[in-house]
């Protein structure tokens, strides 16, 4: 099932003390967190799937929350933040009713928001007594999200340490400035239960995207040139290539069901590209909705290029969608983007979402991003919609404070956040060939794939079935799914700033591709089946268990390139390595699941009217 070598790294991977202890040179942030459930103290707070801290004992007349002190090694703290420091927090609330939350997702429930509020969302008693709780301390320009478990607040750096008794400083971080908590975030004993998060105490900005990119001018089975080995198509693709790589065959477009893409910073420019990627590749235009999350700040140039990657190959594999709703939130830290997330799922106007952009799971799990987007996306899960996120492009590791943070397969050995939330879709990347009349060829784990086990949050049960050792099932594993990441075989991108100045047009790869590629894809089957379908995790889990999808004999821990088996709806990629996983037959932590054979999944997949579980 799994060579010894990758057994031994999972076996690791689960035992990893996370950070504490370790040498203050660590790129990661320094902190306590359990390596298993029976090890696991103090509160369990948000939807009870996030392994719970060990947390110290709160000062008298107050009560612990999920925001620990975060202390971030490679940076220099300067001391006290000035007292004046403005700033927002958002006070993170308990839903209620966790496990019937948790039963319904599992069973295709399909909730309105308002149903999600009156019956798990937290209560007007407990909304009104956080933000009495704020005003008594200064805080002003007080919102509540329509589903009660943000509250967000204005304030200074000095309400905030008084209001929660914690301790925030500033620090040098590879030449710039930041501030962060160096001591938990409390709240007073009478709000116990209802806060599971203080978000705001740092405007740390680990959340990023890595979207591969180079200039190309490319020829049919051909990259840079050079053409492609005997019997295998390498070249790059445009969207109505992917249809025949990928095996649309007669399946629907998305055209009745709506994606969002989540950004931050001035997305203008973005959009302006992904008209220009529409005209180029002959798609039907997409109405689009722009929607701002929270105040309006800086471009963020350096992601625009992902916004038009993400717009334009979610619609571009869908054939065409409904519609495209762009929440572009102030900023890349988890605070911002738990905003986004919570307009995302109060609108409920898209079935899909997706989230090319990651940080290593500790910065969220630390300062609680990590329990209150969880529920977020729970919401979201209820009410049948699907968030699709990549998994990053540094191998097993994740990008932290300057390390691996360039598509380099290096960094901290953890995965991804918010890939590693069993609320979404984590999509891993492959090697995609293809024959020259474009129809598929096979596929390799990508070599920069991300992917593994993550140290904090527990496997969902349709998962935990699959996955490759029975040791690790209460940890999730990542991706659920790949799709084409490699720049060797990526797609072509146009547009005046896609990345590194004009795209005429570029070539571009990385799970940054493969997220938007695998929501196309949900956008198909979606309105296929009328938009039923909602939450695509049991679905795809389900389709893969019904198809008996195991591992086979093949022991080998190395394949030829390309080497796939059909299992269901999907490629069962079965050859490629990362750092330090391989792609092995069955569900694997490069690749998952594996890739969409569209048709096949198509008629495989329907709407499960009984709430039974059962899958075509």
């Amino acid at each position: 099932m799994i060579n010894l070598r990758t057994a031994a790294l999972v076996a690791a991977a689960v035992t990893l003390a996370a950070c504490s202890g370790h040498s203050s040179n660590m790129a990661i942030p320094q902190g306590t967190a359990p390596q298993a459930q029976a090890q696991a103290q103090g509160p369990s707070l948000g939807t009870h799937t996030v392994k719970p801290a060990a947390v110290a004992v709160a000062p008298a007349g107050w009560a612990a929350t999920g925001t620990q002190a975060l202390s971030i090694p490679n940076a220099t703290d300067v001391g006290a933040v000035a007292p004046s420091q403005p700033l927002t927090v958002r006070v993170g609330l308990q839903l209620r009713n966790t496990d019937q939350l948790k039963a319904a997702i599992a069973s295709h429930s399909q909730i309105t928001p308002a149903t999600f509020t009156s019956t798990y969302g937290p209560t007007s008693a407990q909304v009104g007594a956080v933000t009495s709780y704020l005003i008594s301390q200064g805080f002003t320009n007080i919102s509540v999200e329509p589903n009660n478990v943000l509250v967000s607040a204005d304030g200074t750096a000095a309400q905030a340490q008084k209001a929660f008794s914690t301790s925030l400083h500033s620090f040098n971080v590879n030449g710039s400035t930041a501030y962060g908590n160096v001591s938990p975030a409390y709240v007073p004993t009478s709000l116990s239960g209802s806060v599971i998060a203080v978000l705001g105490l740092n405007n740390f900005q680990a959340m990023h995207t890595s979207p591969q990119v180079k200039p190309a001018q490319p020829t049919p089975c051909q990259v840079f040139g050079v053409n492609s080995p005997p019997g295998t198509c390498l070249r790059f693709y445009d969207p109505a290539t992917y249809w025949i790589t990928y095996d649309v065959g007669s399946t629907s477009t998305g055209k009745n069901t709506s994606v969002a893409v989540i950004s931050w910073g001035d997305v203008t420019q973005s959009i302006s590209d992904f008209r220009l990627n529409e005209q180029k590749f002959g798609l039907q235009q997409v109405p689009l909705n722009s929607i701002q999350v929270g105040p309006a700040v800086g471009p963020y140039s350096t992601a625009l290029g992902e916004w038009t990657l993400d717009m334009t190959y979610s619609s571009g594999m869908a054939g065409a969608v409904k519609s495209i709703f762009i929440y572009h939130t102030a900023s890349p830290t988890d605070s911002d983007i738990a905003l986004a997330y919570s307009k995302f799922v109060s609108q409920d106007v898209a079935q899909i979402g997706n989230s090319s952009f990651g940080e290593c799971e500790v910065y969220p799990y630390l300062d609680g991003g990590m329990l209150v987007m969880d529920e977020l996306l729970a919401q979201g899960a209820a009410q049948g919609q699907t968030m699709f996120v990549s998994t990053g492009d540094t191998g097993g590791g994740c990008p932290a404070n300057g390390v691996g943070e360039n598509g380099v397969p290096a960094g901290a050995p953890m995965v991804n956040y918010p890939a590693a939330s069993q609320y979404v879709v984590a999509v891993g990347g492959t090697d995609l060939f293809s024959n020259p009349d474009g129809t598929y060829g096979g596929e390799s784990g990508w070599e920069s794939g991300g992917g593994g086990v993550s140290q904090y949050e527990f496997s969902p049960q349709w998962e935990q079935t699959v996955q490759p050792i029975d040791a690790v099932n209460i940890a999730r594993g990542l991706p659920d799914v790949a799709m084409d990441a490699s720049l060797e075989t990526g797609a072509l991108l146009w547009g005046g700033q896609a990345a590194n100045g004009a795209c005429t047009p570029c070539v571009t790869g990385g799970t940054s591709l493969a997220s938007p590629l695998a929501a196309g894809v949900w956008a198909r089957l979606q309105t296929a089946h009328g938009n039923r379908l909602g939450y695509a995790p049991p679905w795809l889990y389900a389709n893969y268990t019904a198809h008996s999808c195991q591992p086979d004999t093949n022991t080998a821990t190395t394949l030829p390139p390309g080497v796939t088996a059909p299992c269901g709806g999907f490629h069962d990629i079965e050859s490629g390595n990362d750092v330090p996983w391989t792609a092995t037959p069955g569900f694997d932590y490069i690749t998952g699941l594996g890739s969409f054979d569209v048709k096949v999944m198509n008629a495989q997949i329907s709407p499960d009217e009984d709430n039974d579980g059962d899958v075509g």
